[in-house]
């Protein structure tokens, strides 16, 4: 187990991540980085978008935070098809696009990591990436899963941990937890 020197801040709402992290025994608290996504262009390599992305959120939450000692973690996660980045959908429509767009092919799924030590600005940024397989989709299993509301929060519109979109998973070569949000024992390495 990880003893970190200041206390921990997570600069995102996602609820997946707050799991993770508690899964590994980590103290945190949340701080969701109020930025705007789209002023990072969609033109850059997946790489590039999700680290610069991540580091966004994280120096944000440093500056709300002024000078108080913390450690902070920001965190973006992104499916790219085709060389397509593929983030929430925007709707059930787009969703149902999306799905039949990974349906019977393979697509990578991107998490960008930064950890920002707040008093020092000091930073470390890394990503992860994981190939994620899925077998083909009938269109009617679609419109059931965007009916649960479930892949409308979710990159790629779909979800492998504790929800039906794991059925649509046939393999995945790389990290699990990469594709659920928050690659751990990536983490785990930085923040030791």
């Amino acid at each position: 187990m990880i003893q970190l020197p200041f206390p921990l801040i997570l600069a995102s709402q996602s609820p997946r991540r707050r799991q993770l992290l508690s899964q590994i025994g980590l103290d945190f608290s949340v701080l969701p980085a109020d930025i705007d996504e789209d002023v990072v262009s969609l033109a850059l390599p997946p790489q590039e978008y999700v680290r610069e992305l991540s580091q966004r959120k994280a120096l944000y939450i440093r500056e709300e935070i002024g000078g108080a000692k913390a450690i902070i973690l920001g965190a973006d996660t992104i499916v790219v098809i085709d060389g397509r980045i593929l983030n929430k959908p925007t709707d059930p429509e787009h969703a149902f696009t999306m799905l039949k767009q990974l349906s019977n092919r393979m697509h990578e799924v991107f998490t960008g990591i930064t950890i920002v030590e707040s008093h020092t600005g000091k930073i470390k940024s890394e990503v992860q990436r994981t190939e994620v397989y899925f077998r083909e989709l009938q269109d009617e299993e679609i419109r059931q899963y965007i009916a649960s509301g479930s892949p409308m929060d979710k990159a790629g519109a779909y979800g492998i941990q504790e929800d039906y979109g794991a059925v649509f998973v046939s393999k995945i070569n790389g990290c699990y937890y990469n594709v659920v949000g928050l690659p751990l024992e990536k983490l785990y390495g930085m923040l030791k």
